[in-house]
Formats: C-alpha cells, structure tokens, sequence
C-alpha cells in the first residue's frame, strides 16, 4: 500500500491514472473490450472499503498474474460507521489510482453514478447527510491547504472514465443499466465516442446508464437480446448479501463484510448459473 497522505504523490497516480485511462489500448469510445485469452475479475460497488480491496490485490497478484484484469467501479463516498466520522473514501480511489499506473494492462475503472455525480456537483443524500460535501471534507481533512490541488486532480479522473467493458464470451459489464422506460431512448452509440457533457447531463445516454434502477428479468432478457449479451454484470444497487440475480443480470456489491467479486475466464462460454457460481466473497481471502 502507498502512502496516501502526500498530495503531490496522489496527484502524481491520479494525473498518471486519467491519462492512462483516455489512451488505453482496451478502449474505444467509451467501452473497453477483452479478447478470449486470460481471466477479467469483476467488482461491486466499493465506497471506500479498504479491506475488501486489500483482499482483492492478493487475489488478483497481478506482479504474478500478467494474464488478470480487475474492473473497479464506485470508489468513492464511504458510509461511516458513525456521524462524527469522516469519509475518508479518497484514500481508496487514490490506492486504486496508484495500482492503475502499477498495472496500466490489468486495472481497469468504469464510470458510475457517485464519480459521476461528485464531478458534476449533484448532491447525493444519505441518511441527511451531502455526501459530495463529507467527500471534500475528507480530502481538506487528508490534505489540509492542497486539497483543491488534490479535488482537480480527482475530478480530472473521473472525466476521464469509460462506461462499460465488454468481453468476447459475451459478458456486459458496467455500473448498471438504463432503466427500462428509457431503452428506446437510449443512445448506444454513447459507447463508440468519448462522452460529451450532454451525454454526462441528466437526460443524456451516459447518465441513463450509471444511474438506471428496476430492471426485470423480462427488461434484462430484451436488453440481452438487443446487444447480443450472455449476460450483464453490475453493481449500483445495495446487496446485504453481497449479491442478487436477476434473469441474465448479477449485481455485485464489494464494499462491507459480505461483499463479492467474481473472476471470469475469458476463454470458454457461460450460463448465468455458472457465472453465478463462480462468485467468490473477500472473506474467503486470506
């Protein structure tokens, strides 16, 4: 683990991970796309959860597993345990930052609907609280006088996001999905150009994505059929039990105790049962 605390350092991974981000090799548009050789892992929504990406690094030993990609999604906006704590979530995205530069090749991050947001300036509440305010709050707490250095530096990340990852057995992953009332107005060429403000805005074809809840097997099964997809894979809405099925779509959550990852070999096909099968909890890291 690096340490956090120097601004300049963090800056350094984050200007470094963007930049990495908008000239990756995998990406086009704003979709990513995996050939049929090595193993992708995919994560839930993280919120800060030092512990379950510490897990996660072991796992994926990617100094020793040149074949391994990880995704990422939804880093930020820690949920702490109680109200007189600070979110301290930007230590997270910037240990993810860092690994990116580590592993430009293996470590990957999709757009979701706190980066999002954070960037935009919309406010998210929960339980009464701004979490864009207790954001920026832990990073003046973490980096005092340079702080806003250190929010450019955030911000200039998450522009630099893609929206979705794409695999040649057929898997869809993303932050989630539109919601159904919106598929016939979803724009799919979102994912063939770099998102525009307008995409990004309410209203717009990126938003729609990150942003879309109460999809039905029947929604998802349409939507499968539509993009020529096996099966999609998301995070977005909470999971006490670390996941939840529905039809073709796995929502995974990584950020408390029960929380899960799930590998895929890139090499073979698979059921949803089988995809389901292969999800694997942090606490089965050692």
């Amino acid at each position: 683990m690096i340490d956090v605390t120097v601004a300049e350092a963090a800056c350094g991974h984050l200007h470094e991970a963007a930049q990495l981000s908008r000239d990756d090799p995998n990406r086009t548009g704003a979709l990513l796309t995996f050939g049929s050789a090595g193993q992708v892992v995919m994560t839930g929504d993280m919120h800060g959860h030092l512990g379950n990406f510490k897990k996660l690094q072991r796992f994926c030993a990617l100094e020793r597993s040149p074949g391994r990609s990880v995704i990422l999604h939804e880093l930020i906006h820690q949920e702490p345990e109680a109200s007189d704590q600070p979110d301290l979530s930007i230590d997270l995205l910037v240990q993810v930052a860092a690994w990116k530069c580590q592993f430009p090749d293996n470590v990957f991050l999709l757009q979701s609907n706190h980066e999002l947001a954070q960037l935009r300036g919309q406010e998210i509440t929960k339980g009464g609280r701004s979490v864009l305010r207790d954001f920026e709050q832990g990073v003046a707490l973490r980096y005092e006088a340079q702080a806003e250095t250190v929010l450019a530096a955030v911000y200039e990340y998450f522009a630099s996001l893609p929206l979705a990852a794409r695999t040649a057995n057929g898997v869809f992953m993303s932050h989630s999905l539109p919601d159904p009332l919106a598929f016939d107005v979803f724009d799919e060429a979102v994912f063939e150009r770099e998102p525009t403000a307008d995409d990004l805005a309410p209203g717009g074809s990126a938003y729609s994505l990150v942003w879309g809840r109460f999809h039905s097997a029947d929604a998802v099964e349409y939507l499968a059929q539509r993009w020529g997809v096996e099966a999609f894979l998301i995070g977005h809405t909470p999971q006490e039990d670390g996941y939840a099925r529905v039809g073709r779509l796995l929502i995974l959550a990584s950020d408390h105790a029960h929380g899960v990852f799930l590998p895929i070999d890139l090499s073979r096909k698979y059921t949803v049962d089988e995809l389901e099968r292969n999800i694997r909890k942090f606490v089965s890291v050692e």
